[in-house]
């Protein structure tokens, strides 16, 4: 008779072991996968970092383009309403004057002439108060004149002030867009920068911090200034070397790029632009090869960043939201040109 025997079963422990060594083996295999690309990992995000702190920087300057455009319609739009206010007493005082000479009038001349006349007992006294009449008429002619003429002025600045007016408006919401913009690409920033370990935030904020204390060495040459006042502005820079970007910032002690320029040509008794694209026009350009210490130093090609060339190769500039006012070599960005003020 055959014997019916059950087929042996596997174990739970061999099972047990089976599936811990399998786990244990797509747990290295994960892990070996990711362990290659994690210096790729910070490269990549720090070149996402670096591209969005430049948008950012191109997004300051058109605000800060916007803040400056805002601040000269505001005095435009106060101007103008200070001289429609002047304008409107001048008007308000030919009328009250239209209207002493309307009552003159009316007295002297609510009588005939001619019974006038013909009742006078001295026709020379008539003819006296005739000859007033016609001078009263002839000065209300005139100020007729002058009061058509000033409503038509009136009329005008009125026109004009609520132009500019609308404009302002206009000019605040882009203002306010702008603004977002900004702040919307410095979030973006720190969300990126926030995806980093703590290890590798350290190590991005250690090569920022390696830059800054490469300026306490830096060889600047014997190059001389181009002027006074470039020396001047250079010589007031330096003494803002260690202080933070802060973008739309212009100092003292905080600064965006063209802030930076902006103030230090300031201490030389020199008005420069707001943004760097207009400080881009504010001198005679230069090739690499021009430059002395004191010139302006544009970069990239829609113009958005500017320094002061301090010589030997070297910038001074404020570069960007996390940094602080530094030197740096003139081929770490794209040189487009320089400008001598």
């Amino acid at each position: 008779m055959a014997s019916h025997r059950r087929p042996k079963q596997t174990s739970r422990a061999r099972i047990t072991v089976l599936t811990a060594t399998a786990a244990a083996a797509v747990a290295i295999s994960a892990q070996a996968a990711q362990a290659a690309p994690a210096k790729q990992s910070v490269k990549n995000v720090k070149a996402k970092v670096d591209a969005l702190y430049q948008q950012t920087e191109q997004a300051t300057e058109k605000l800060n383009g916007a803040e400056e455009k805002q601040k000269q319609l505001q005095k435009q739009v106060d101007d103008l309403q200070d001289e429609v206010a002047r304008q409107q007493d001048e008007l308000n005082d030919l009328q009250d004057g239209l209207g002493t000479l309307a009552s003159a009038q009316y007295r002297s001349g609510g009588i005939d002439p001619s019974l006038q006349l013909f009742l006078s007992s001295d026709p020379d006294s008539y003819l006296d108060k005739a000859s007033t009449l016609q001078a009263l008429s002839t000065k209300q002619a005139e100020a007729l004149r002058q009061i058509a003429q000033k409503k038509r002025t009136l009329d005008q600045q009125k026109a004009e002030a609520a132009s500019k007016l609308s404009e302002l408006g206009r000019t605040r919401t882009e203002l306010g867009r702008k603004k977002r913009e900004v702040q919307g690409k410095l979030a973006q920033t720190q969300r990126l920068l926030n995806s980093l370990t703590a290890a590798q935030r350290a190590a991005v904020a250690a090569d920022d911090a390696r830059a800054a204390r490469s300026n306490e060495r830096v060889d600047l040459g014997n190059d001389t200034p181009a002027s006074g006042r470039a020396a001047a502005a250079l010589a007031a820079a330096q003494t803002r070397l260690g202080m933070p970007y802060v973008y739309t910032h212009t100092g003292p002690t905080s600064f965006d790029c063209s802030g930076l320029t902006m103030w230090a040509y300031a201490q030389a008794d020199v008005s420069l632009p707001r943004t760097s694209q207009a400080q881009a026009n504010a001198g005679t350009r230069l090739s690499m090869s021009q430059l002395m210490p004191g010139d302006l130093v544009i970069f990239y090609g829609d113009q958005h960043h500017v320094g002061l060339y301090a010589g030997n190769g070297m910038v001074l500039h404020a570069p960007r939201t996390g940094t602080v006012v530094r030197y740096e070599s003139i081929n770490n960005m794209p040189f487009q040109f320089g400008v001598r003020i």
